[in-house]
């Protein structure tokens, strides 16, 4: 078998249509979304994606504020801008880049994000919310994972799922969100025995571990969803995922190439949930 593949950056620029079209909407009530990007700092990988936000919102038509603050910058100054964020009327989106300088504790910064603006989906509030089955707003790169699985028109019901990865942005949100779709859902991790059988049982396998090319075709069940979360430099112009391509590829039924796959769909997303915040208003 050789996987179809799962083209983000097709499904992403889709997205990115609607909410373009949804953004006309809002416009002709006499709202524009606005998202505003706090980064603090000049780490580079930060600061690119600081910018393709800034691109992306400029592109469909968000108002897009960004707030580049001195690495020097307190834990109080920050929380002082958020409360302003919180405050402002033309600001329906709040993210403040990851990650922050060592002094600075995140949780409390992420904490103090008004959960009507919480478009990243990672404040307590809505963290809960998705567990419980609430509304919320979801976590954006485990919500491109689903919006992939939708538009390949994976069933998910009765599925086993496998997430390999159990962290608070991508692992056990998108755990979550396989088991609100009916799948049976396993969550590996550094301590998980017998990885490479677990996966094997995978009808859909979700890699978010962070380790180059970890998963190889002898981890894959034959006709298996793979979606590679991962994006790992191994030289100064090369990218991989989690997963190694080439091998995996062979066995599964689609899977998402890095980059081009999750990436994308990411800032969509993004989009997305500033849109819905907007349209709550």
């Amino acid at each position: 078998m050789s996987a179809q593949i799962l083209d983000g950056k097709k499904i992403a620029a889709e997205v990115r249509n609607e909410v373009k079209q949804e953004v006309l909407k809002l416009k002709e009530r006499g709202i524009t979304p606005g998202l505003a990007v706090v980064l603090v700092g000049d780490d580079p990988a930060s600061e690119v994606y600081v910018r393709g936000k800034h691109r992306a919102c400029e592109e469909v038509g968000i108002y897009s504020l960004v707030h580049r603050l001195p690495a020097e910058t307190s834990q109080e100054e920050l929380l002082n801008l958020i409360d302003k964020l919180n405050n402002d009327p033309k600001i329906h989106g709040i993210l403040v880049q990851l990650p922050l300088p060592d002094r600075i504790d995140e949780k409390t910064v992420i904490d103090a994000i008004s959960i009507e603006k919480d478009v990243d989906g990672f404040t307590p509030a809505n963290v809960g919310n998705l567990i419980i089955g609430d509304k919320c707003f979801y976590p954006c790169t485990p919500y491109g994972c689903m919006v992939l699985l939708e538009k390949a028109g994976i069933d998910l019901t009765g599925k086993k799922a496998v997430v390999v990865g159990r962290s608070n942005i991508v692992g056990k949100p998108v755990a979550m969100m396989l088991l609100s779709h009916n799948a049976t859902v396993t969550i590996c991790h550094s301590r998980t025995k017998n990885l490479a059988e677990e996966c094997r049982q995978a009808d859909i396998l979700i890699a978010a571990v962070g380790k180059p090319e970890m998963i190889t075709g002898d981890m894959i069940k034959e006709g298996a969803v793979v979606i590679d979360v991962g994006i790992n430099r191994i030289a100064p112009k090369k990218l991989v995922g989690d997963v190694h391509f080439e091998s995996a590829a062979q066995k599964a039924s689609w899977i998402t190439p890095v980059p081009g796959g999750v990436g994308p769909m990411t800032i969509a997303m993004l989009l997305k949930n500033t849109v819905e915040a907007a349209s709550r208003k």
